[in-house]
């Protein structure tokens, strides 16, 4: 998982391809429970799936251009753009089935 900030998500975000971007915060708890699931996801797909990270307390301008009004939240993006949204901690297998839309 590759930590991004307002300075550089465009940069880190793929034109081609799917990311997925979990937007959360050092001090919530739901978000600490999430971060091994994000680390597990990005070891298993590799190369088909960025996996960023993004504070939202470094990077308010960030989470306000996603809409980002609760942690976590993660966004799917394919070719840059965003197309999916989950907020509030989910298992493994609710990423797993919003990429196998995508894959």
């Amino acid at each position: 998982m590759i930590r991004v900030n307002d300075a550089n998500l465009t940069e880190n975000l793929p034109s081609q391809g799917l990311a997925l971007v979990d937007f959360g915060a050092v001090w919530c708890p739901p978000c600490k429970m999430l971060k091994p699931i994000m680390n597990e996801i990005g070891a298993e797909y590799g190369e088909k799936v960025t996996v960023l990270e993004v504070d939202c307390d470094e990077s308010p301008e960030t989470a306000s251009t996603y809409v980002v009004m609760s942690m976590p939240t993660v966004l799917l993006f394919r070719d840059g753009q965003p197309v999916e949204k989950l907020v509030g901690f989910r298992p493994k297998s609710a990423y797993e089935n919003l990429l196998a839309k995508y894959v």
